[in-house]
């Protein structure tokens, strides 16, 4: 198990202080600053893909992707990238292993 899993499955924090937990990590965050982002995710406050997920309506293209240098990334041990797009972590690791288990 790695660090994202451990994260994802720890159940001993309660769900006031994972929202916090969250918080702080957007503070590491640089979405903001990827030729991908635009002026639409940044009005609405859209950030933090990799956790939260993909762009609900402002994103559809990739115009060049930064997470793989985030310290999101390299913190919690994360594999994918294109979140904003594609999905979170745990999205994109569920696809992969629902596709690498009907091969």
């Amino acid at each position: 198990m790695d660090k994202f899993e451990i994260i994802l499955t720890s159940s001993q924090t309660p769900p006031v202080e994972r929202v916090r937990e969250i918080e702080q990590w957007k503070g590491i965050c640089i979405c903001s600053d990827c030729p991908t982002y635009n002026d639409c995710s940044k009005n609405s406050e859209e950030l933090f893909f990799c956790f939260i997920g993909r762009s609900f309506h402002c994103i559809s293209d990739i115009r060049g992707c930064l997470c793989k240098n985030c310290p999101v990334t390299a913190t919690y041990a994360l594999k994918y990238n294109e979140f904003c797009t594609k999905g979170s972590e745990m999205a994109q690791r569920w696809f992969d292993g629902l596709v690498l288990s009907k091969q």
